[in-house]
C-alpha cells in the first residue's frame, strides 16, 4: 500500500476515533478525496475490524471487539451481528411523561435485549426540535433514529417533515403516520390504530343501548385518527349523530379556555342534544370533566356513560373508568426491533435485496371497568 493511502486511512481511523460516528459523504468532502476513493479504504479498513459500516455511516469498533480479530483470531470484519452488539439507537420523542413513558420504555428494553445502547433527545414539541435533535443524535454515533416529529395532526402537511425521508441512516417512525405521496410515507413506521380504539368504544357503547354518542378530543396529533374512527363506526353502526363539535376560531385557545369549550359542549350535548354516553380524550380530561358535569347537573354514569381513552390513569379515578388503551410498551418494542431488523440488513453493496419496509397498527385494547 502506497504511503499515501496508509495516512489517508490513518487519519479516517482518528476522526471515527475521535467522533464515533461519521457519514462517508461528508468525510470524503472533508478528506477532498472522491467517494469511490474513500469507499475502497473503508472497504480494506472494515475488513480489518478497524471500522465498522452501515448505510453510509462509519464508526468505531466498540470496545466488546478485538479490532482485526474474528472467531479464532482470524481477520474478518466487525459488523454487528444477529443481536444487535455495538449499536446505537437515537429516539426523539416529545417527553418521556405520560403517554410515552411506555412507549420509551418498551423500545429501551427491545434494545438493551439485543446488546444494543438506546439515546433519546426530547423535543417537548417546540417547533424545529425534531430535527435538531435527530441531528443531535446523529452527530453523537446513532445508527438509527426511532422518530416521533412534532407533527400537529400526527402526520405531516405537504410543506412539512420532507428531511425524515432525507436522514442518512435508516429510520423508523413512532406514533406517527405521513399520507400516500409525502416523502415520509416510504419510511418504515409503528404506530397504534387509534381509529380502531375509537371504533372499538363506539361499539361497546352502541351494545350497552347507546343511540347517540359524543367524542370530546381536544386538539392533539390522536385527535385526528380518534374523529376519523369514531365517525366512520357511527356511520356503519347506524346510530344517531352527536351534535357538532364546535369549529376552532381563527385564535389559539389557552389550555384553560379549550378545557372549558369541552365542558360546555358535554353539557349541552347532554341536555339538548340527546347524547348519553361518550368517548373522551384523554384520561386525566375525563377526570377532570366528570365532577364539573355532575355539578352542572349532569350525573355520571347515569345521563352520560363515559369511556376514555390513552388508560393511563382512567383506573385510578373516584371511580375507575372504562378506557381504551393502546400498546404504548408495544409500539416502542416493536419499533426497536424494526429498525435493529433493518440495520442488520445487508447493504446495497452486497447484491442483496432491501427488505420491504412495513406499516405496521397495533390494535388498541379496551378495558371495561364496573
Amino acid at each position: 500500500m502506497r504511503p499515501h493511502v496508509d495516512q489517508r486511512q490513518a487519519q479516517v481511523l482518528a476522526l471515527v476515533r475521535e467522533r464515533g460516528s461519521v457519514r462517508v459523504a461528508e468525510l470524503a468532502q472533508e478528506l477532498g478525496v472522491s467517494p469511490v476513493t474513500l469507499r475502497r479504504d473503508i472497504e480494506a479498513m472494515a475488513a480489518r475490524g478497524e471500522i465498522q459500516r452501515m448505510h453510509g455511516v462509519i464508526s468505531r469498533v466498540t470496545a466488546e471487539r478485538t479490532p482485526g480479530r474474528g472467531p479464532g483470531g482470524a481477520h474478518s470484519a466487525a459488523a454487528p451481528g444477529r443481536s444487535g452488539e455495538g449499536l446505537v439507537i437515537g429516539m426523539v420523542v416529545p417527553t418521556t411523561e405520560y403517554y410515552y413513558a411506555d412507549v420509551v420504555r418498551g423500545a429501551r428494553e427491545a434494545v438493551e435485549a439485543r446488546g444494543a445502547r438506546l439515546r433519546v433527545g426530547l423535543t417537548r414539541y417546540l417547533p424545529g426540535e425534531d430535527r435538531t435533535q435527530a441531528d443531535r443524535l446523529l452527530s453523537t454515533g446513532a445508527h438509527g433514529l426511532l422518530l416521533t416529529p412534532n407533527w400537529e395532526a400526527g402526520s405531516p402537511g405537504p410543506d412539512e417533515g420532507a428531511w425524515t425521508a432525507e436522514l442518512p441512516v435508516p429510520t423508523v417512525l413512532v406514533e406517527r403516520w405521513a399520507p400516500p405521496g409525502h416523502p415520509a410515507a416510504a419510511l418504515d413506521r409503528v404506530s397504534s390504530d387509534h381509529a380502531h380504539g375509537a371504533a372499538r368504544a363506539v361499539q361497546h357503547l352502541r351494545d350497552a343501548g347507546h343511540r347517540r354518542i359524543a367524542l370530546a378530543s381536544r386538539t392533539t396529533p390522536t385527535t385526528a385518527r380518534l374523529r376519523a374512527g369514531y365517525e366512520a363506526a357511527v356511520a356503519a353502526l347506524g346510530l344517531e349523530p352527536a351534535p357538532q363539535w364546535p369549529q376552532a376560531g381563527p385564535v389559539p385557545l389557552s389550555e384553560a379556555e379549550s378545557f372549558a369549550r369541552t365542558l360546555d359542549y358535554l353539557c349541552d350535548a347532554v341536555t339538548t342534544g340527546g347524547v348519553t354516553a361518550a368517548l373522551i380524550h384523554s384520561d386525566t380530561d375525563a377526570i377532570m370533566l366528570i365532577p364539573r358535569l355532575q355539578a352542572r347537573g349532569v350525573r355520571v354514569p347515569e345521563d352520560l356513560a363515559v369511556i376514555t381513552y390513552d388508560d393511563e390513569v382512567a383506573g385510578m379515578a373516584d371511580v375507575p373508568l372504562s378506557a381504551v388503551a393502546p400498546a404504548k410498551h408495544e409500539v416502542g418494542a416493536r419499533a426497536a426491533d424494526l429498525l435493529l431488523d433493518r440495520l442488520r440488513t445487508p447493504s446495497s453493496r452486497t447484491g442483496a435485496q432491501e427488505a420491504p419496509r412495513q406499516h405496521l397498527d397495533l390494535l388498541p385494547l379496551l378495558t371495561i371497568r364496573p
